[in-house]
This record gives structure tokens, sequence and C-alpha cells, in this order.
């Protein structure tokens, strides 16, 4: 079935793609350097502490968020290894990793919530 020239069963494909993607953990490749999530870091060890996790997971949003403010810098100064994509995707992943942090935020005081009003 063809909707507007794209066919509606390539677009199911790349939803089922990208949720897909979105479910797994994926590096990060911003400037050039690939750094692992710290979660999958983390995942060697023994026994990993939630505390751990969390911490590592927003060490890697403030890297993220780092470098990306790093590559505009560079971009507005004039420096011409960096490319306008380049400083838009990563200010893009930025946004989304920080956007999911916000998110998991909200569901562990909501989860708070919910434990705090049980009767017991």
């Amino acid at each position: 079935m063809k909707t507007g020239g794209i066919d509606a069963s390539r677009i199911e494909s790349m939803l089922a793609q990208l949720k897909a993607s979105a479910q797994r953990p994926q590096d990060y490749a911003i400037g050039g350097m690939s750094s692992t999530t710290g979660i999958e870091k983390t995942s060697n060890s023994s026994k990993t502490g939630f505390s751990e996790a969390l911490k590592a997971s927003l060490d890697q949003v403030n890297k993220v968020q780092l470098n990306a403010e790093k590559l505009g810098q560079n971009f507005a100064m004039g420096d011409d290894s960096v490319s306008l994509s380049d400083v838009m995707i990563a200010g893009q992943k930025a946004n989304i990793s920080f956007q999911a942090t916000v998110q998991v935020r909200n569901k562990l005081v909501s989860a708070y919530h919910d434990i705090m009003n049980m009767q017991v």
C-alpha cells in the first residue's frame, strides 16, 4: 500500500528498527571518540549497585553534554575540522540523553511516591 509515495511496510520496518535500537545500550560516537555507557562498564564486575549504575549513567549524560558544548564552541570559533552537522548531531544526542534521564527521574519519583503511599 502506497501512502504519499512511501510504502507502509517500509515505515513499519523503520519503526521496528528504531524500537529495537532504543531497547539496547548504544555506544556514543561523538567527535570521533567512542565511549561505552557506564552501565556496560560496570556490568563486568561481580555485583553492581543501583547507585553505581545511576551515577555511571549520569556521568555519561554529562560527558555527552560537555562534548556537544565543546563541539559547538569549536565550530563557533571557526575550527575547520568541525562541521555544522557534527555540532547539530552532538547537540541532539545530548538533548535526547538528557530527556531520557529526566523521564527516568520522573519514573523513580513516581515509584517512590507510590511506595510511600502504600498501607503497611
